[in-house]
């Protein structure tokens, strides 16, 4: 019953604070942030009354299944933007941008913190310098792709925008991986090629190949059935199945094989939408059934976010000092390298702004970090503190360039009921 109340108690809590930022112009997946935060620990939750908000972290943890679910279809759904009709025109310049702006960020953080580290060496360590700089190449692509369908963006920025955010992830993946080799070499004072080179280029084309297969045989099995509802519970079907196999973690003659779940679920999106011939109206309500878990997800990570780092003075201060570099090498980063591939002028000029928030994948390399010891507690206590600015901040400001480039429409009076009655008149028209 408790733990019934406290998930009612946080959809709902994100729903009817969604109609106030509509009132100030925010993104919705703002409200749903903010929402976490007022049923966490902090505010809602520090009365300690069961089933009343989420009174503390380990009750928040509880639901973290739903969390993974949430990012496997998020991740599935990014997949259909891989489409190979849309690949051959913009394919070639998502994928320079995609690693030029990652690499360029990681390099600019890792300079800005390094420095730092030589200014307060006791308060930041170089290998967390060097660790923070590949955290900082990561997007969010859940908060990305809410704001792109909540205001239904349409254009040239739109279009790469969303293969960048999933490319940029599997290339972070690979940077982070090469930088905690770094960090433990520095720490242990002897280089271990295989977990600096082999185990992330692993890590990446074994989540590849697992999103493959698993892509192959949802089609196979989607062709057995004709009902659409059938049809959606085969496709919530294979995403569950798809996201538990890439947890799984093993040895393979010394190598560490580990998955990444946002990849391999992209995977498993992008080769089902290219061979399947239905796929894009599966797509469309598999991504209405989907609506109300990814709410729930967004205030989950925002009740997440730990306010107590705002205590130490030196998490601030380095927290600062990360999102500015952050900010300068994701817009510098795609911007000239947007220019390079003679892009589209608002894809040079508002696309690097577009790819500031971030959060998940962020989390998830801060907690690989930690196995670093105080040089990792250091790493996720700053990633927490951006993560609470940047999603709070970033999603708002991916809504203004998109509307710079005018792929957002303003939003007219027309309500959800209007357009289902009006659709439904033309469907009478049509059939007299």
């Amino acid at each position: 019953m408790q733990a019934l109340l406290s998930l009612s108690i946080a959809v709902f809590a994100g729903l009817m604070l969604s109609r106030l930022a509509k009132k100030v112009k925010l993104p919705a997946v703002t409200a749903y942030l903010v929402a976490g935060i007022l049923v966490g620990p902090y505010v809602l939750g520090a009365f300690g009354v069961p089933g009343l908000g989420f009174v503390s972290m380990e009750d928040i943890n509880s639901y973290s299944i739903l969390s993974d679910v949430a990012l496997g279809f998020i991740a599935f759904s990014i997949g259909n933007e891989f489409r190979l009709t849309q690949l051959r025109a913009i394919g070639r310049q998502a994928t320079v941008i995609g690693i030029a702006q990652a690499v360029l960020t990681t390099l600019v953080v890792d300079a800005a913190l390094i420095g730092l580290h030589f200014l307060i060496p006791d308060k930041l360590p170089l290998p967390s310098a060097i660790v923070l700089g590949a955290v900082a190449s990561a997007t969010a692509p859940a908060a990305t792709l809410m704001v792109v369908r909540q205001y239904k963006a349409k254009g040239p920025v739109t279009d790469i925008l969303l293969p960048i955010v999933a490319l940029d992830d599997a290339v972070g993946l690979v940077l982070f991986a090469i930088s905690l080799g770094v960090a433990r070499a520095l720490m242990a004072g002897q280089v271990d090629l295989l977990s600096i080179i082999l185990e992330p280029i692993l890590e990446v084309v074994c989540s590849l190949l697992l999103g493959a297969v698993m892509g192959f045989l949802f089609n196979f099995f989607e062709q057995f059935f004709h009902s659409r509802s059938k049809r959606i519970s085969m496709s919530v079907t294979f995403v569950l199945i798809t996201v538990a196999l890439s947890m799984l973690e093993f040895e393979v003659g010394g190598v560490h094989i580990a998955f990444s779940p946002l990849l391999v679920c992209m995977m498993l999106g992008t080769v089902f939408c290219n061979i399947c011939d239905f796929s894009e109206e599966l797509m469309d309500r598999v991504d209405r059934w989907t609506a109300p878990l990814f709410v729930l997800f967004f205030v989950i990570s925002g009740a997440e976010l730990e306010l107590a780092v705002f205590k130490d003075w030196v998490i601030v201060v380095v927290g600062i000092v990360y999102i500015l570099s952050r900010c300068v090498g994701k817009y510098f980063g795609a911007r000239s390298s947007a220019s390079l591939m003679k892009c589209n002028p608002n894809i040079v000029k508002y696309l690097g702004i577009t790819l500031f928030p971030q959060a998940g994948v962020a989390l998830g390399m801060a907690i690989k970090a930690e196995t670093l010891g105080p040089e990792g507690a250091i790493v996720a206590n700053i990633t927490l503190f951006s993560v609470l600015i940047y999603e709070l901040v970033g999603p708002f400001l991916t809504k203004i360039s998109l509307q710079k480039a005018g792929e957002i429409r303003p939003e007219g009076k027309t309500s959800a009921r209007e357009l289902h009655l009006k659709e439904k008149a033309e469907k009478q028209k049509q059939n007299v």
